[in-house]
């Protein structure tokens, strides 16, 4: 897919990007956790980047019970014929029996930006 976005800033003209790049939204038991995982994800170049947000407070239902816990929120940053392989070397490497891992879709947005997603992933 070829999408053409606008550049204001630089004024260069439409930019053109050939991949589609996804964000892998997770949830991890510390901020350790979220690093290891992160940095091998990147490593492996698998994903481009990983924003890991901080401590955050989940309320969830396990084994018939609410429960509330303290979580890292992490956004990871890749191509989307990657996501699939990260989502299953994120789980891998995660310390939860079910870890939270989607796929957000991106509906556009800045080319240089995402062709560096695309670039770092090998892509």
């Amino acid at each position: 897919m070829v999408i053409e976005f606008p550049s204001p800033a630089n004024r260069l003209g439409p930019q053109t990007l050939n991949m589609t790049a996804k964000f892998i939204y997770m949830t991890a038991a510390d901020l350790d956790e979220a690093r290891h995982i992160a940095e091998t994800l990147v490593d492996e170049r698998l994903i481009a980047c990983a924003n890991i947000l901080g401590a955050m407070e989940s309320v969830y239902r396990w084994d018939g019970k609410v429960t509330r816990g303290r979580e890292v929120a992490v956004i990871l940053k890749t191509r989307g014929d990657l996501a699939d392989a990260a989502i299953a070397r994120a789980a891998a490497l995660h310390s939860y029996d079910c870890p939270c891992l989607v796929v957000l879709d991106l509906a556009g947005g800045h080319a240089p930006f995402l062709n560096w997603i695309s670039a770092e992933t090998g892509g």
